[in-house]
Order: C-alpha cells, then structure tokens, then sequence
C-alpha cells in the first residue's frame, strides 16, 4: 500500500510540475504624454496624431500593448495649456511631446526631469528650450519647424506673384506665436531689399482678424504672409475667406492652408515633424540621453499653388514659379 501510494503521488507531482512553471511576463506598458495647442477635432491635429501612431507602431510602440500615449488638446487657448502640462506631469509619463512652443514652455515649467521631445517650435534657442542645437541640455530637444530665414523667401515670392504689391503685412498672435521677433527682424530686412514696406499685424481673436485684414484690403497695392503659429493654424479658413474677399495675394506656411482655399504656401509637412518626435521617443524609451539627440533643423520644404485662388485674385502666375512647385491644385 505504501510502494502504490509513493507512484500515486509521485505520478501527481510529475504532472503538477509544468504547471508551477512560471507564467510568461507581460510587455512593460510605458507611458508617453502629448500636448497640443489644436484641438482634437482639428484636420491637421488629426493627421498629426496618425503620422506620430503609425511611426510608433513601425518602431515596435503599439498603444495598449506596451505603451499608454495621454493626450492633452489645448484647443488654441494658451490659458489651458499650463493646466494640461501639470496634469501630464502628474501622471509620471517616461517621455512628453509638446506641440508649439506655449506647449513646450508649460512643459518645462512642470518639470526639469522628464525627457520632453518637441516639435513645430521655431525659435528654441531664444525661448530657452536648449542650450545650443547640437549639445541641448537640460531635459528637452525636439525639431524646429522652421527657420526665420523663410520670412525673405515668402517675401520673395509675393513679388514674383504679385509685383505691384508695395506693402506686406505679416500677421501673428504674440500671444500664441512669443517668438515673433525670430521672423520680424528678417521680415523687415527682406522688405527693405525688395523696396516694399514692411508691416507688423497682430492679433488676439478672430475680431482683430477681421479688423487687420479689412484694414489692409482698403489698399489696392497690399499683400499678406501668414507667421506659422497655432492661433493662425486654428483661423485659417477665416484668414484665407478674408483674403479672398479683399481680393488680397497672400502666402502661407503649411500646405492646409491651401486646403483651405488659400493661394500659395511655402514650409514644411508638419507631421513629418511628428514622425520625427516619434523616433527621438523611441531612442529615449530604449535608454537613450536627451543631451545625446541633437535638436533637428527641418531638411524639407514644399510649394504648393492654388491656381483657382489665383485665378479669383486676378493673378497670373510665373511658368517657372509653376515648375518650382510640388504641387499645383487646379
């Protein structure tokens, strides 16, 4: 009885044994913060939200699976913003996304430890984001969108579609765009080289919109460029409705303005900045340093042309200004 208990148990235990062996780990879900100064219902925020998950998912970062990514949408109200970055902080992400540079100033005010990637900031030196491009510093490196060397090439091509313009308005929140300086300086001097006088055009709200642009249409010989920024972003099927209206040439920074009826823009793709975001945020969640990523300038820049918004202005564009794009829209 002893020998067949001894088997019984022994033979119980043999079979027990796979089962005690231990379970396969989950992934570790890492966390990943992003604060944007659109709104989530905005076009452009939603395709710059796709282009940041599909780089993601590329690079192994599936949400759910082995990241949780929090967003935060500030809905072009810079008062939000500051609130948003502290609720962020707060949830102990590894690494934070700002969007704009009201976004990454909230960000930085929270918190001088965790790693923040930012994108579409013009001016990160001069806002004291980094200590210099190539050694950032600190806690924070990202990608410029744009350089202020582009407010001469927009002035340029003002001249080459409308010659008879003799006075250029640009148009800013200094609100949402702090760093308007960085493009007034070059405005100006790009203005003085091509003999057109160079005027300054700020704004709060879509009233004082309405207001600078009534006031510039009144002049037959005026035309507009649009300083990238989110509040003019969050505007722009107003901005490019007024310029129509007032039958004024206007040049813009990103290519959604054309979407909406604009003329002509100039810049670069702003979710290939966020595709870029999302591989600094890949280094940093495999170990990499904030001081080891250097801060990026943009490589990349497109035209495109609204040959039916030329058309209703009266304009009749350069063959070679046609050839230069990447895009004309008929």
């Amino acid at each position: 009885m002893r020998r067949r208990k001894f088997i019984v148990l022994l033979g119980g235990s043999v079979f027990a044994w796979p089962l005690a062996a231990p379970a396969q780990q989950p992934e570790q879900l890492r966390r990943i913060g992003v604060l944007n100064l659109l709104a989530e219902t905005d076009a452009e925020a939603q395709a710059q939200d796709a282009a940041f998950r599909k780089r993601l998912t590329d690079l192994g970062w599936v949400d759910g699976r082995n990241i949780r990514v929090d967003y935060r949408w500030g809905a072009g109200n810079v008062g939000r913003v500051q609130l948003f970055a502290k609720e962020l902080v707060g949830l102990n992400p590894d690494v934070l996304v700002s969007l704009t540079t009201p976004a990454t100033a909230a960000l930085q005010s929270e918190t001088k430890t965790v790693p923040i990637v930012f994108a579409q900031v013009s001016d990160p030196l001069g806002s004291g984001f980094v200590a210099s491009f190539a050694r950032p510093g600190g806690n924070i490196t990202g990608f410029v969108n744009i350089e202020a060397s582009l407010s001469g090439k927009w002035l340029e091509l003002m001249h080459r579609i409308a010659p008879s313009v003799s006075r250029v308005a640009l148009l800013f929140n200094p609100q949402t765009e702090p760093y308007a300086r960085y493009y007034l300086d070059t405005f100006h001097a790009g203005a003085a080289a091509l003999s057109v006088m160079a005027i300054e055009a700020p704004f709060h709200d879509a009233v004082e919109i309405e207001s600078v642009m009534t006031n510039l249409g009144s002049n037959s010989d005026a035309g507009l460029v649009v300083m990238p920024g989110t509040s003019t972003l969050v505007h722009r099927e107003l901005i490019c409705a007024l310029a129509a209206r007032f039958r004024l040439p206007a040049i813009y920074p990103f290519r959604r303005f054309i979407s909406s009826g604009g003329l002509l823009s100039y810049g670069i793709d702003s979710r290939d900045l966020l595709r870029g975001a999302a591989s600094y945020v890949d280094r940093i969640l495999r170990g990499a340093k904030v001081t080891e990523l250097p801060v990026q300038l943009p490589t990349k820049f497109e035209m495109v042309i609204n040959l039916k918004a030329a058309k209703a202005l009266g304009l009749s564009l350069p063959q070679s200004l046609l050839v230069e794009a990447d895009e004309v829209i008929e």
